[in-house]
């Protein structure tokens, strides 16, 4: 498809979003997941990996020189893109100058720097997936090795990003500088741009589930709009009402950096949600309301469906086929899937040929003999002690899945 259509039909696809639904449901999500509480969670563990993060990528500028003209560049954009103008220049110089006594440390200090490091990107690995619900993250290594080459590699490929974009518009004056602020705007464009591409592939790419990268740049969008938002309010609040400079003096460069961090952190969280919900957002009035035993229920005919497309040439369901037929949100259809997967009821058959093709859920056990019982005590009344009798009176152990179907 071409790039001009593809984003007509993500600009439809914005389009017809229910925001005003999409900010109730935001705000039913940020009480009841507790973003609140996970952001400064997040905010501690960002403060004390800040230095660990710098040092890395100052090691990777170093053990290439040819790249070290690049380290000012990425620096100025991060700090200029991410930190109000207030506090922007003396947290460079406080996070270079950590960076610089942290570098004379033995192995063991550095280990555990890049433990501190490594320890970030898991919590937001974990918080994203708890967001979407995933309840099988990747495996250890292999979070492992993607993670340590985003914090690696990313540092360096931005910084030659910026290198090359800032060398295209110097180069172009003679173009864009006829119109007034025009390489001022062209900046400021790339910085939003950038921002956004790097939030949309994190939700793309972080949570252990598929995300529609349409799905995934809205979400992206959204947490850079916050960002910049928020770094304009809390730079007008800071020069209108110099409260923390008054109070704390030289100190207040802290405060407002944690303040900022904790800001960041809600928005990032939020831009989540909305990824995460879109699905169901975009779905909207026909999403049924679950009774109570919705679980076994939705169970059931998830069971029933893949048994229909037996005979059928996909020989399979995907999960936002599956999804649209029974009319339900995929956030809440996600678990279940997993624990029929346990089952070893289903299973998921990833497409060879087409390797960007969602995943396919198909049947594995024949529902004339496979037994109710692990279905019934998952979510219906798990077999005790305290419910044998119930188990034995209602005959529920001997109950086959044909029977129910």
């Amino acid at each position: 498809m071409h790039p001009i259509e593809r984003l007509r039909g993500w600009l439809h696809e914005v389009a017809q979003v229910p925001w005003l639904e999409a900010i109730r449901t935001l705000r039913e999500r940020f009480r009841e997941d507790r973003l609140g509480l996970t952001a400064s969670s997040l905010t501690f563990t960002t403060t004390i990996a800040l230095v660990p993060f710098i040092t890395v990528a100052l090691a990777v500028f170093t053990a290439f020189p040819m790249f070290a003209k690049f380290q000012d560049v990425l620096q100025k954009w991060l700090i200029d893109s991410l930190v109000p103008d207030n506090i922007a220049r003396q947290v460079l110089g406080y996070l270079n100058q950590f960076a610089g006594k942290a570098s004379k440390l033995g192995g063991v200090g550095l280990a555990v720097l890049l433990g501190t490091a490594l320890a970030l990107v898991f919590t937001i690995d974990r918080t994203l997936n708890s967001i979407w619900r995933v309840r099988k993250p990747r495996p250890v290594a292999q979070r492992v090795f993607f993670y340590w080459a985003a914090i690696t590699l990313g540092p360096l490929l931005l910084a030659l990003s910026l290198s090359v974009t800032s060398f295209a518009v110097s180069y172009s004056k003679g173009v864009v500088g006829a119109m007034p602020g025009g390489v001022s705007l062209l900046l400021n464009v790339l910085q939003f741009v950038l921002v956004a591409a790097g939030m949309a592939s994190m939700f793309r790419f972080v949570p252990n589930t598929h995300v529609r990268w349409g799905h995934a740049w809205m979400g992206g969008v959204f947490v850079a709009t916050g960002l910049e938002l928020a770094k304009r309010g809390l730079t007008a609040y800071l020069s209108s009402v110099p409260t923390y400079s008054a109070v704390y003096g030289a100190f207040a460069t802290l405060p407002i950096l944690l303040i900022w961090i904790y800001v960041a952190w809600v928005i990032v969280l939020l831009g989540a949600a909305l990824t995460a919900y879109l699905p169901s957002l975009l779905a909207g009035s026909t999403l049924r309301r679950l009774p109570h035993g919705w679980r076994f229920q939705l169970s059931l005919e998830v069971v029933q469906q893949l048994e229909r497309t037996r005979g059928a040439d996909a020989k399979g369901l995907t999960l936002d086929q599956l999804c649209k037929t029974l009319h339900v949100d995929p956030l809440r259809l996600e678990p279940l899937m997993q624990t029929l997967i346990s089952f070893d009821w289903i299973g998921q058959l990833r497409e060879v040929v087409q390797p960007g093709a969602e995943a396919r859920y198909v049947l594995l056990v024949d529902p004339e003999t496979t037994l109710l019982e692990p279905l019934l005590s998952a979510w219906l009344v798990e077999r005790t002690a305290a419910s044998e009798k119930i188990w034995q009176i209602g005959r529920w152990h001997s109950i086959t899945l044909r029977e129910v179907l």
